[in-house]
């Protein structure tokens, strides 16, 4: 019993320091203790059992996540938003009258067989996917058919208002979400969160969430984990038509971050529209102040050439970049760059791979060349066992605790927690990894009692840290946004000296 006496005198008397140094570090520290004493009971008030590697990564994480020096304020998000619609994939299917079959990729979705083939070859794969539904009459009646499936749930979606709900949870930040607002979306938004009356419109736009378990099964395709297949007929975010919106009410919102996403509808629309439309979009982007930094939050494609403009054109007038292993694979493939040979990843990405696609991209068409006039100094990367932060020197801080933030809230919302519940979290992470792929190459090691590696190559640091695994995850949409999110509100832009 004194034991319990002692832990609660400390955190009383620390309380209200903590507050002031961190606003959700109470939160933290409350679970922290309560999992403690928990652990005393079952153990009897003998010694609490020795701890798991899991164990050493969580406690690490509560001493080395600390908020900024400096934070921001005032964060404008754009511009895709919608209203998920998260139902079980396969019992979407069969509720269509659809049999078990052979999987094949498609880059557009004309028909419900093109769907069920789709969805197998993701499912098999364990990987995410969107793909834009050519038909509208068709994708309404799979909708409506969605909507009414028994435990369908409807959620707020679209990587900028995932972002933006993820942001508002922060008290103390003021968020401009601008995008296609329906009623039923504006109702389910963050009340912190500001809508330009622009941004409103008549009928919300609905994206179908068909989810997977891990060792999930539909004739022969069995999901070596569990993900998500997204698809919709989403014509205003397809043609992101509230980018000029957005980019005229930053002169009024006057915020310190932009965050951007949705390049990736605009690729089911066509070569015609997403050529002429891009040009637009780099004009938009292009007139944002040149003292703001902008967040780009990358999503699954398919057409080699439009990444590739996206490359050569985007990445370059951008900060800052989010993404996942499907993504970066993608985009090195598109630019034939680093291991653009490889087909696929072949289980957890390769360590010293991703270090090279990474250091290529913020070498070729990022800043990491202090010459060079990109903007582009910081890659958030993220998958299943691991997250990735490569920045280059001089242009980041705080990255450490940003990249341990970010792999924290991917394993506490996985479980669909508010804290990282150590009994349902698994490490699978390496140990032991190098920092590229050839020679020459660094041997490195993931010591769980200070859970992020650092490495350099030339001026751009890389930052390591394992995800604690959610074992039996209970949503997954939304995981990358929410990682990019809570890793931008722990990072911080260093000020550039004064000529």
């Amino acid at each position: 019993m004194w034991r319990k006496a002692v832990l609660v005198a400390l955190l009383a008397l620390g309380m209200g320091y903590l507050y002031h140094t961190d606003p959700q570090l109470p939160a933290r520290v409350l679970n922290y203790v309560s999992e403690s004493l928990l652990q005393m009971e079952l153990s009897g008030g003998s010694e609490p059992r020795p701890p798991t590697l899991e164990d050493a990564v969580a406690r690490a994480w509560q001493t080395l996540i600390m908020a900024p020096a400096r934070r921001w304020a005032r964060v404008a998000v754009g511009v895709n938003a919608c209203v998920d619609v998260v139902v079980s994939g396969v019992g979407l299917l069969q509720a269509l009258a659809l049999e078990p079959g052979s999987g094949r990729d498609h880059e557009v979705l004309h028909s419900k067989e093109d769907l069920k083939e789709a969805f197998i070859h993701y499912m098999g794969k364990g990987a995410a996917a969107e793909r834009f539904f050519s038909d509208k009459e068709v994708f309404q009646r799979i909708a409506r058919a969605a909507a009414e499936y028994p435990g369908a749930q409807l959620y707020v979606g679209g990587n900028a208002a995932l972002i933006g709900q993820k942001l508002a949870s922060n008290p103390e930040l003021v968020v401009l979400l601008c995008g296609p607002v329906g009623p039923k979306l504006h109702d389910m938004l963050d009340e912190q969160i500001v809508v330009p009356p622009e941004s409103l419109q008549e009928l919300d736009e609905f994206h179908l969430i068909l989810e997977y378990k891990s060792g999930e099964q539909w004739g022969s395709s069995r999901a070596p984990q569990a993900n998500r297949f997204i698809l919709s007929h989403d014509v205003s975010n397809g043609e992101m038509s509230t980018l000029e919106t957005f980019v005229a009410s930053l002169e009024e919102f006057q915020p310190d971050l932009v965050v951007l996403s949705g390049l990736h509808m605009m690729e089911g629309m066509g070569r015609d529209l997403w050529e002429e439309r891009l040009k637009e979009a780099v004009v938009a982007i292009s007139d944002v102040r040149n003292e703001v930094p902008i967040h780009l939050e990358l999503a699954s494609m398919t057409d080699r050439d439009y990444m590739n403009r996206i490359l050569q054109e985007v990445l370059p007038i951008v900060n800052s970049i989010g993404l996942n292993e499907q993504e970066l694979l993608f985009l090195t493939q598109s630019g034939d760059g680093p291991h653009a040979d490889l087909a696929s990843w072949d289980g957890i990405p390769d360590v010293g791979r991703v270090s090279d696609i990474l250091l290529w991209v913020l070498e070729q068409h990022g800043r990491a060349d202090p010459e060079s006039e990109a903007d582009l100094t910081r890659i958030h990367f993220h998958t299943l066992a691991y997250h990735v932060l490569a920045t280059v020197d001089g242009h980041w801080g705080n990255q450490e605790a940003a990249v341990a933030a970010g792999a924290r809230v991917a394993s506490s919302q996985a479980c669909g927690l508010q804290a990282v519940d150590i009994t349902k979290v698994v490490l699978k992470a390496p140990l032991n990894f190098y920092s590229s792929f050839s020679e020459p190459r660094e041997s490195l090691t993931m010591d769980p009692t200070r859970p992020v590696t650092v490495w350099h190559r030339g001026n751009v640091s890389f930052h390591l840290t394992p995800v604690l695994v959610c074992k039996q995850p209970l949503r997954t949409v939304g995981l990358g946004d929410a990682i990019s999110a809570e890793g931008l509100l722990f990072s911080e832009v260093t000020p550039r000296p004064e000529l």
